[in-house]
């Protein structure tokens, strides 16, 4: 597996002497119960990990539940958390097992058992919610359970599947507490993870308490965290100007990004590089003018990415021009290779729309999640398209939930769709992007993506699938499922008395809340 290097910035006004800041890396609060307020505009789709697939969730998933494996801050080789030991027998990659550790249990003191892992795989599979998580595990013939080890057999060799149970879809739950063939109701969660869901208000506070019969690969947390949820960028803002939490994560609005001084304000700033990234995903149903390749190629051609970037995003972003991002194995630049830009890029666009004999202008619709940035950025993407007279573009909002079933249930000719993986590996940006049956929900399929994925899934050594990978963005670019737009930087704000921020995310996919205390 290849590293991925992430690299961390810590500004602070308080830090005159590289003494200090070895002194603020340390928390000398041993008793402060007072919760630590983290705010946030993701969302949680559900509490249950069967039934959910974007950032919000895992990130109370990664503390409230335990996967048999984690990662730890700054690595990217997983390790073993409810599980004692895992790894592949034999040589072919299709057969991986793991043993728990001993006296594993539940927060509510039930004890953990190999069934209980069986149990949550089986119940995620067999439900294969429309927006839920068994899209990452196609290969996934049985899990198997006898005392303490699980065994997994997959149909085909997968040298990823071991990074695919460190993450929210890996989550273990109570098998007694979670109905096998439907999504559990309510504000509640039954894991083992670091923390004990204390109280939950949907879109507005969830209340973390450390969980003392803990056990796995973390150190037990130091002080409770309230996680606070805003609608809005702006709404995050203001709570963070007003003091009302003491960290911020996920989303700032970018002008505020752009202009802020960590240094004139006193306060910790955490620059990551990130993996996240944002497209524009085709619907390819039946019925949908996305279904004709050219019209897709057509929008990749005109799209503006720097103006996208400067303008919305005031700079915060970066324009992508590729399924995988910079700094992942086999990155690559096809939708910058194959579409002029400037002129000829309009030329290109309807010269490819005249051959294919569409009429024009093209109308759609784009929808986007309801937001202060998505809708600067919907206007620009429709100014772009319509200022050539060969699109007409009607822009849809929706709240993330009435969002997510819309695009899933096709209400949408094309949508803007953000992406963090959900572990650092090319593959996390291939098979639920584009394999089949893939999480973006927009009925694409491809046979030669399908067979270029499992190609690249078959090397130890990351390294040996770049070819592969390479090809895969080679015929992304071709037949346009979607078009990337950028890829952005991870910005944590941290009040100077907090420690452990520089922590919280590196682009594992995992929110590590449990690295937060008090100074």
């Amino acid at each position: 597996m290849r590293s991925v290097r992430v690299r961390i910035i810590i500004m602070c006004a308080a830090l005159v002497a590289a003494g200090v800041g070895a002194w603020l890396l340390l928390s000398t609060d041993k008793g402060n119960d007072r919760p630590i307020s983290v705010g946030t505009t993701d969302e949680v789709t559900t509490l249950d990990p069967a039934g959910a697939y974007d950032a919000g969730s895992w990130a109370v998933y990664s503390n409230v539940y335990q996967s048999l494996l984690t990662f730890k801050p700054g690595s990217t080789t997983p390790v073993p958390d409810a599980a004692d030991a895992c790894g592949f027998t034999g040589t072919s990659l299709t057969t991986y097992e793991c043993t728990l550790r001993d006296g594993l249990v539940f927060a509510n003191g039930r004890e953990m058992t190999a069934h209980d892992v069986k149990y949550s795989f089986d119940r995620m599979l067999g439900i294969a919610a429309d927006i839920g998580p068994a899209a990452l595990f196609p290969t996934l013939e049985s899990v198997t359970a006898q005392d303490r080890k699980v065994v997994f057999r997959l149909s085909a060799r997968d040298a990823t599947f071991p990074l695919k149970l460190a993450t929210g879809a890996g989550a273990i739950v109570d098998s007694t507490r979670y109905p096998e063939d439907k999504l559990r109701d309510g504000t509640t969660a039954d894991g083992s993870g670091p923390y004990v869901l204390d109280e939950y208000q949907p879109g507005v506070r969830a209340l973390l308490k450390p969980n003392p019969h803990y056990k796995g690969a973390m150190s037990r947390p130091a002080t409770p965290v309230e996680v606070r949820y805003y609608a809005e960028a702006e709404q995050l803002a203001n709570a963070w100007r007003n003091g009302d939490v003491h960290v911020t994560h996920r989303q700032l609005p970018p002008q505020m990004i752009s202009t802020y001084d960590p240094g004139k304000e006193g306060v910790q700033m955490t620059e990551a590089t990130s993996a996240e990234i944002r497209s524009i995903v085709f619907n390819v149903r039946k019925g949908s003018p996305m279904a004709e390749r050219a019209v897709r190629q057509a929008v990749a051609s005109l799209v503006d990415r720097n103006r996208i970037a400067s303008g919305p995003h005031h700079s915060t972003v970066e324009p992508l021009y590729s399924l995988i991002p910079r700094g992942f194995v086999g990155h690559s630049t096809p939708f910058f290779d194959n579409y002029p830009d400037g002129e000829e890029a309009v030329d290109n666009a309807r010269k490819l729309l005249r051959d294919a004999d569409v009429d024009t202008p093209v109308s759609f619709t784009y929808g986007h999640r309801a937001g202060e940035t998505s809708a600067a950025e919907a206007v620009e993407l429709r100014r772009q398209l319509e200022a050539t007279g060969l699109f007409r573009v009607k822009i849809v909002a929706a709240e993330w939930k009435d969002f997510q079933k819309g695009y899933a249930e096709g209400r949408y000719d094309a949508y803007g769709l953000g992406w963090l993986p959900d572990f650092p590996d090319s593959d996390s940006f291939t098979q639920p992007l584009v394999g089949r049956d893939n999480a973006l929900q927009n009925a694409y399929a491809s046979k030669t993506i399908d067979r270029l994925i499992a190609a690249t899934q078959q090397y130890d050594d990351r390294a040996g699938a770049v070819d592969d990978f390479k090809a895969i963005q080679a015929e992304v670019a071709r037949d346009v499922p979607l078009v990337p737009l950028w890829q952005k930087k991870d910005y944590v704000l941290s009040s100077p008395d907090v420690t452990g921020s520089q922590y919280l995310s590196d682009g594992t996919g995992i929110w590590r809340l449990w690295q937060l205390s008090w100074l």
